[in-house]
């Protein structure tokens, strides 16, 4: 079972051994509206924790994803091109961005857990 985890900047990272799968929450696509277009990093390219992993505009706002670790792009959504309105969809599933190969697992343990971010999101 893989391990999801929040920024409290709206996105989630779920891991799967060395590897995690970077999107942004439910609530973050509802505070947006509809996405019209969303902006991909190169595969290979190196990020660190916090740095820009993607854009992602919709009718309401352009807005930054981070990067939730530091770690290497190693696979794009690229369907997400064709299809920006699947980060509205389905955020979670098939809304995905970026998967990271996690340079430090360790930065985990400064994330939220589900639980915590469901609670910080109710003080919003």
């Amino acid at each position: 079972m893989a391990e999801t985890r929040y920024t409290k900047d709206h996105e989630y990272i779920r891991v799967e051994g060395d590897t995690g799968t970077v999107g942004i929450s439910d609530f973050a696509q509802g505070q947006l509206g509809d996405v019209v277009f969303v902006e991909l990093p190169a595969i290979g390219k190196t990020l660190a924790k916090g740095a820009e992993a993607a854009v992602v505009e919709s009718v309401k706002a352009a807005s930054e994803v981070y990067a939730p670790v530091s770690g290497e792009i190693v696979a794009v959504n690229s369907e997400l091109e064709a299809a920006p309105g699947t980060v509205n969809e389905d955020p979670a599933g098939k809304g995905w961005f970026v998967k990271i190969k996690l340079k430090d697992p360790a930065e985990l343990e400064g994330l939220l857990s589900e639980a915590e971010y469901q609670d910080y999101v109710k003080t919003l």
